[in-house]
């Protein structure tokens, strides 16, 4: 007999399976979880909707930073529609990324959360929040 989740319970189940591809490097994984019509709010950047927008994100990301979240710590409300996450990000800053300082392997931890909307089982928002002037000041330590 399969249990039913509630709707607060499958959305934190949602975002486990969300950051456990994120994790794993898994981008098609990632990219199953979004709606077509995603709007991916960049940090300290601009709106940008549809998942074909979300899988450029992640290749840019993918080759400029190596990254983990560990300390993870989700929320969500009781409707199953609203989100969130808070957690650190290991990283290594590989490649010079657009408009940023030079990269060179400078490592990095940072603490960052994540805003989520959820719709039908699927992540229809994500905004993203770290603050920029601490991952520069720990790029150029």
């Amino acid at each position: 007999m399969s249990e039913t989740l509630s709707p607060q319970a499958a959305a934190l189940k949602l975002l486990t399976r969300y950051y456990a591809a994120f994790n794993a490097g898994d981008q098609a994984g990632m990219l199953a979880l979004l709606t077509e019509d995603v709007a991916h709010d960049t940090n300290q950047g601009s709106r940008e909707t549809g998942r074909d927008h979300f899988a450029a994100f992640l290749k840019r990301m993918e080759r400029c930073y190596a990254e983990q979240l560990v300390d993870m710590v989700l929320f969500a409300d009781a409707t199953g529609t609203r989100a969130a996450a808070e957690f650190t990000v290991l990283g290594t800053y590989l490649s010079t990324d657009e408009g940023l300082p030079e990269a060179s392997g400078q490592s990095y931890r940072l603490p960052a959360g994540a805003f989520f909307t959820l719709e039908n089982g699927y992540i229809s928002r994500v905004t993203m929040y770290y603050n920029l002037q601490e991952w520069l000041a720990a790029i150029a330590a």
